[in-house]
């Protein structure tokens, strides 16, 4: 299983042919475990939780993902993962 940074998703999101469906693109990740702030957690049961049936481009997809996230999957407001 690979293991992500979270500054490092959307890098892995522009590998993807878009328009995606949401399954589509959660299956691509289910192998992915991304690093928050507050642990770990499987990027493809992410994307599976997002409310878009599709997605047009790794921006979208994106924000998607980090509409999904607990705040505290993020670390606290203003702070930096010091490598973004």
């Amino acid at each position: 299983m690979n293991t992500v940074k979270l500054s490092r998703v959307e890098s892995l999101f522009e590998t993807l042919q878009y328009p995606v469906s949401r399954e589509e693109a959660a299956a691509e990740f289910s192998d992915t475990r991304v690093q928050l702030a507050d642990g770990e957690a499987n990027l493809g049961e992410l994307v599976s939780d997002a409310r878009a049936e599709s997605f047009h481009n790794p921006d979208e997809l994106y924000a998607e993902l980090n509409n999904t996230l607990p705040i505290e999957a993020v670390g606290e407001p203003g702070q930096s993962e010091g490598d973004a």
